[in-house]
């Protein structure tokens, strides 16, 4: 049996905040992180239509990139403690994949993380609080999805939490938001939008509900990324919805080794930390010249290439690449300033940890252990994949 699950109210457009003046509830727990949300005036619009709207407010500030283990931990305290019938998460990414964490052990504090990993294993949510997201980037579209992605940096690790409960019940997705977004977070996430496009739909369960979803956020990315990237508006809007497509499909079609190579190395290497979304881009046309030696893989690669009018595999390989070079995207990890002693000495574990990433099932093809340290190999030296 399959399933398409999605956010119960989608608000969209310029001024979409106001939305919050309508919220019914008693109290609201807002969670944040660093201080641009504050900076550019948007927590304070926040927290007012929340008061408007007759809701006791407390804020939890402060949610790193890429959030640890021990805020997500800090922050569920500060909902027991407060008992929130509302988790309201506004920022990047991060701040919402934390609260949708806190919100797990909010609800059940006797569950570990440990007992979280495991995907779709969740406890059934909704007990204390509902969810609103609303986000200020416009790549990881983690206000539609069921997922989360929490690092471990005593072991180097990010883990992909996975459940439709921690799916948002309504998610704010106001383009005023992603104006603030400087340049170089403009193609990390724009490039991470693509990527989640790209492999929801050539993801072994892809569906006839997921697949129009994808094929149209990669050609909104493609059409209006680098407009985006260079300061146009209008670019910026529409790329904050498309990442939002991108992520309802996605959420229901899951993803591949793109990101679980990602998951494994962005805080893996002690000469650079890899954004996510650079990783992904990074790693991309390498990822799809692998997976394009499956069959049905390979159909539907044609098909994006189709729908974006360049003819094949190679052309759609040669436009990512073409992509990452004016967004200023290294081709290799080598370029990108990882050092090659360490590489080699990581090579084996940060293999073996991605094909043990969930993103991996729903891979078309699940690479051996030297499939995988072969295709690092190829993204680290920008070598041709031709196995």
């Amino acid at each position: 049996m399959a399933r398409f699950t999605l956010p119960r109210d989608v608000y969209f457009g310029r001024g979409t905040l106001e939305e919050l003046k309508n919220l019914t509830g008693k109290k609201a727990i807002v969670v944040v992180g660093g201080g641009s949300m504050k900076r550019f005036g948007f927590l304070d619009k926040v927290e007012a239509n929340l008061k408007e709207a007759g809701l006791e407010v407390q804020l939890f500030e402060g949610v790193e990139p890429d959030p640890s283990v021990e805020t997500v931990m800090k922050g569920a305290a500060a909902m027991r403690e407060f008992e929130p019938d509302w988790i309201v998460a506004i920022g990047g990414g991060s701040p919402i994949d934390a609260a949708k964490a806190m919100w797990a052990f909010y609800e059940y504090p006797e569950v570990t993380f440990e007992d979280l990993i495991t995907p779709f294993s969740f406890p059934t949510l909704r007990q204390k609080a509902k969810f609103l997201a609303i986000p200020s980037t416009s790549g990881t579209a983690t206000e539609v999805t069921a997922f989360s992605v929490i690092t471990d940096y005593a072991k180097g690790i990010k883990y992909p939490l996975a459940d439709f409960n921690i799916t948002p019940d309504v998610a704010i997705v106001d383009p005023d938001l992603a104006e603030t977004m400087p340049q170089k977070l403009v193609a990390h996430t724009g490039m991470d939008a693509l990527t989640h496009a790209i492999e929801a739909y050539v993801s072994t369960v892809a569906s006839p509900f997921t697949d129009p979803l994808a094929i149209k956020a990669i050609q909104m990315v493609m059409q209006y990324l680098p407009a985006s990237y260079n300061g146009c508006s209008n670019a910026k809007e529409q790329m904050h919805y498309a990442q939002c497509l991108a992520g309802m499909a996605f959420s229901n079609a899951l993803l591949g080794i793109v990101h679980s190579m990602a998951h494994k190395t962005g805080a893996a290497f002690s000469t650079g930390h890899i954004p996510h979304g650079c990783a992904n881009a990074i790693y991309l046309p390498y990822v799809i010249k692998y997976n394009a030696k499956d069959m049905r893989a390979a159909k539907r690669y044609e098909d994006i290439a189709n729908a974006l009018g360049l003819d094949g595999i190679d052309a759609l390989c040669a436009r990512i690449d073409e992509f990452n070079q004016r967004l200023g995207i290294p081709k290799t990890l080598k370029e990108f300033g990882i050092n090659e002693a360490e590489f080699k000495e990581k090579l084996s574990a940060i293999s073996e940890n991605a094909i043990g990433d969930a993103c991996t099932g729903s891979n078309p093809r699940i690479p051996t252990q030297d499939e995988m340290e072969k295709l690092f190999t190829c993204i680290y030296y920008g070598t041709e994949v031709a196995f």
